[in-house]
């Protein structure tokens, strides 16, 4: 089953890149890291701690019996409170353990019949597909990911200390994943490494489209 990895840091731009190319392929999609948040969020709604093991491991068992469209639905998963307590309860070995299964059966089993899977997140190429047949590392500075989630937040009213505010946030997230023990953000060797910093999403497409056609014959 043809799989694609896509890996890199927040607002990189790998998530809309990940459906772009899947629906170009017309293959399944995963975004992974939706299922963190998915668990972080649960845990906030319980009143429990992120970085409590014991709190993350139950909120990532309740995930299998939830209603996963109805969650990752929620208007809340998408907020950068959402995103650090992701980062956080990514950083549980145990979570991970639990939530692997299921990313592991997805791109084995894409669902709807189709004939191939995208997967992005921050270690798809390194521990949930490291056999993938293209594997993609998308990165973009700091700084810019930082106006861009900002111009997703506030768009052109928003204020300097809100930008300061979302680019410290993307630096401790970056840190926490890249410095965890258990399955670090980190480019697989045989990643291709496509920088977004100075790109917009149909340059970086168009590479990707390039780089897929030379590893795989696409009907």
């Amino acid at each position: 089953m043809p799989i694609i990895a896509i890996d890199g840091p927040a607002a990189s731009g790998k998530g809309t890149l990940a459906r772009k190319l899947a629906r170009h392929l017309d293959y399944a999609y995963l975004d992974t890291g939706a299922l963190y948040r998915a668990v972080g969020l649960l845990v906030a709604r319980a009143g429990g701690d992120a970085d409590n093991e014991q709190d993350a491991v139950l909120a990532a068992q309740q995930l299998a019996e939830a209603d996963l469209a109805k969650i990752t639905s929620d208007p809340e998963m998408k907020s950068e409170s959402t995103g650090g307590l992701a980062s956080k309860v990514a950083a549980i070995p145990a979570v991970r353990a639990l939530l692997l299964d299921f990313q592991h059966q997805f791109a084995a089993s894409p669902p709807g019949g189709k004939a191939g899977a995208v997967l992005d997140g921050r270690d798809i190429g390194t521990v949930v597909c490291p056999e993938a047949e293209v594997k993609l590392f998308i990165t973009a500075s700091v700084e810019t990911r930082a106006k861009r989630r900002f111009m997703e937040q506030y768009g052109e009213g928003g204020s300097d200390e809100q930008y300061l505010a979302i680019l410290r946030d993307l630096i401790r997230r970056d840190e926490r994943d890249t410095q965890r023990a258990t399955a670090p953000l980190k480019a697989a060797k045989n990643a291709h490494l496509l920088d977004t910093t100075n790109s917009d999403i149909e340059a970086v497409f168009e590479m990707a489209v390039t780089l897929i056609s030379d590893r795989m014959t696409i009907a």
